[in-house]
């Protein structure tokens, strides 16, 4: 069951929106009844047009239509309840921008400013900082910031603050945002050292378009949200939380709205994306429908490929 789908611009909001709980991570049936993972198409309005993938379909205009845009596996990736003339309709519509993606560094390349050495004081406050936010990364932090070593600064489009090390790229920080947000590069060297969620398979495509993360995936079968347990050991270091994941996947303790989590994908040993709950996993499990996660970075994003040396 998909996770993550494109925003839709429509001229039928709340309409959409109606239809996109209803319909998205499930199967279009011609007879069975609808349930938890199937919608019988006689449940559909009248108007109602499915789009497979690559198909092509008239580009008429009918704001009472809805139309069904289906994955790749059959199940519904989103739906709109007009058709934009001009546009084909195999592909899906543009992601619509939120606070966190319009000062996302998404774009495949660009320029960075040139580094800028930190001052001591700033490098303490950052380091407090990251471990004020992280605290799991207290054993390892020598290791991130070495002592005989200056923190870099580097400036990059919209806002974005990138900080290095000898030219490798350690976190960020967005101009709205003051949390510092582990880079991918960080996050696959101390795996551990960050709360996470899973995803399922099917999930995969679209959180690496940097679509806004929706709820479904991850209460599905192959999606992984927290599991509050008592971890049995000791702290990886005094005053630190003993937390972690289970042999499942799943996170040792519920994470809260605001906080910065770690996207990992089921069946991948390592970390997809990095970004913010606009929503706490616990309201995620009741619910179990809308926005989860705004990504701020992802593999394969501007971020990603930039080259700091």
């Amino acid at each position: 069951m998909p996770l993550v789908v494109p925003g839709i611009t429509s001229n039928s909001g709340d309409k959409n929106e109606e239809w996109m709980n209803k319909l998205v991570g499930k199967k279009i049936s011609e007879t069975e009844s609808s349930n938890e993972t199937t919608f019988c198409k006689t449940d559909l309005p009248k108007t109602t047009r499915v789009i497979e993938p690559g198909s092509i379909v008239t580009k008429d205009y009918n704001p009472d239509r809805l139309n069904v845009h289906l994955n790749d596996d059959g199940t519904v990736a989103h739906t709109t309840t007009s058709h934009q003339p001009g546009r084909d309709s195999s592909l899906p519509p543009p992601p619509t921008r939120t606070p966190i993606q319009a000062n996302r560094p998404t774009t495949s390349t660009f320029t960075a400013s040139p580094k800028q050495k930190l001052k001591s004081s700033i490098q303490r406050s950052l380091r407090a900082s990251l471990l004020s936010t992280y605290p799991l990364l207290t054993p390892h932090i020598d290791e991130v910031l070495p002592k005989k070593s200056s923190l870099e600064q580097v400036k990059l489009p919209d806002r974005v603050s990138l900080y290095v090390i000898d030219g490798q790229p350690l976190f960020f920080q967005l101009d709205i945002e003051p949390t510092l947000l582990p880079h991918l590069r960080l996050v696959h060297r101390f795996p551990q050292a960050f709360p996470t969620i899973r995803i399922d398979r099917g999930a995969i495509r679209f959180v690496l378009s940097g679509a806004t993360l929706m709820a479904p995936g991850l209460t599905s079968k192959g999606g992984r949200l927290p599991l509050p347990t008592e971890r049995p050991g000791e702290p990886v270091a005094e005053g630190v939380p003993n937390e972690g994941v289970d042999e499942d996947g799943h996170w040792s303790r519920e994470l809260e709205k605001g906080q910065p989590v770690v996207i990992m994908a089921e069946g991948k040993e390592e970390a997809c994306a990095v970004g913010l709950l606009v929503a706490g996993t616990k309201e995620v499990k009741e619910k179990g429908k809308g926005p989860v996660v705004e990504e701020a970075h992802f593999l394969g994003d501007g971020l990603w490929k930039l080259n700091v040396d």
